[in-house]
């Protein structure tokens, strides 16, 4: 084989690699949907939303709460006036949010979030997303947590404690991200003495890194493989 040909088949494996990673990214800003109900399971881009509020625990107060007591829909809210307060948060205008309520036009309701599902359509091996809340005031102390999940188990997680200082509580944001493993599903949800629990949340600009299929491998191997084999046939 020359040298000249062993390049030209290295070149061609890279190129065809590169390209397959590149592949089913997703970076969602929800500006494409109206503001409104989107149901209580929702796709898209590759990622179903599913399981709002679907647990039980105890509010801040510590009374209980049941899975249809906080209500189960995604929602798209038009939150214009949030965007200008807090210019490092998402995307203007529109933010996901979850529960029960919106409100029609550019104010905002942050909804009611115990726990929401994202299945990821062929896997991921990083997401991360903005997350605006209420801190303070009764919210003091109850941890968010994201997990990256595979088959069942927790392969990479990530987690903030809301502030606690007393006094009225204020709007705020901040940043969840998992990377590592790969993994099909992601959980948001919040606890409080270990125990589900329900703080506002409404989140933003949505990012999922895939990871390579199988297949795609397969077929570089395969390819130089059978580059080689005619060469070999040719000499």
């Amino acid at each position: 084989m020359t040298n000249r040909f062993k390049l030209s088949l290295l070149g061609l494996a890279t190129l065809i690699g590169t390209s397959s990673l590149a592949s089913a990214n997703v970076f969602d800003t929800y500006e494409n949907l109206s503001e409104g109900f989107l149901g209580s399971t929702f796709t898209q881009n590759g990622v179903t939303y599913r399981d709002v509020n679907n647990v039980s625990g105890f509010y801040a107060d510590g009374a209980p709460f049941g899975p249809t007591d906080n209500g189960d829909q995604v929602i798209i809210e038009n939150a214009a006036l949030l965007y200008p307060n807090f210019p490092g948060y998402g995307s203007p205008v529109n933010s996901m949010t979850f529960g029960s309520a919106f409100i029609n036009g550019e104010n905002l309701s942050i909804g009611a979030l115990a726990s929401v599902w994202m299945d990821v359509a062929g896997g991921g091996s990083a997401a991360s997303f903005d997350i605006a809340f209420y801190e303070n005031g009764p919210w003091g102390q109850i941890v968010y947590h994201l997990d990256a999940v595979k088959n069942g188990n927790v392969v990479a997680s990530d987690t903030f404690t809301i502030s606690d200082l007393g006094g009225r509580d204020n709007v705020t944001f901040d940043t969840l991200s998992v990377s590592g493993p790969a993994f099909d599903s992601l959980h948001l949800y919040a606890t409080k003495n270990g125990s589900y629990t329900v703080p506002r949340g409404m989140i933003d600009d949505l990012s999922v890194t895939s990871v390579p299929e199988p297949t795609s491998i397969v077929v570089i191997g395969m390819a130089g493989a059978g580059l080689l084999a005619r060469r070999r046939r040719s000499s």
